[in-house]
């Protein structure tokens, strides 16, 4: 019930993004965390460690939006082989 009156104000979030080409700063903005990879003998090298980025989870959502319609055209259009 939550997800359909969220889905109206996000889709038209996400139109007004892409038809403008403005989007906010917010969402191009990730934290990004550094671990130790266990095991490594050097520390030194960047080889030695793993990082992991957090995405906005709104851009999350309209990356999936975005992907889903790409997926119909391909279909519809039998774009691939």
């Amino acid at each position: 019930m939550v997800a359909l009156v969220i889905i109206k104000d996000l889709v038209k979030a996400a139109s007004n993004y892409f038809t403008n080409r403005i989007i906010p700063e917010s969402l191009k903005k990730s934290i990004i965390i550094v671990l130790y990879k266990k095991g490594k003998k050097n520390y030194s090298l960047l080889s030695s460690y793993r990082l992991i980025a957090f995405k906005n989870t709104l851009v999350k959502v309209l990356e999936k939006y975005v992907a889903n319609i790409m997926l119909k055209a391909v279909e519809e259009y039998r774009l691939l082989p």
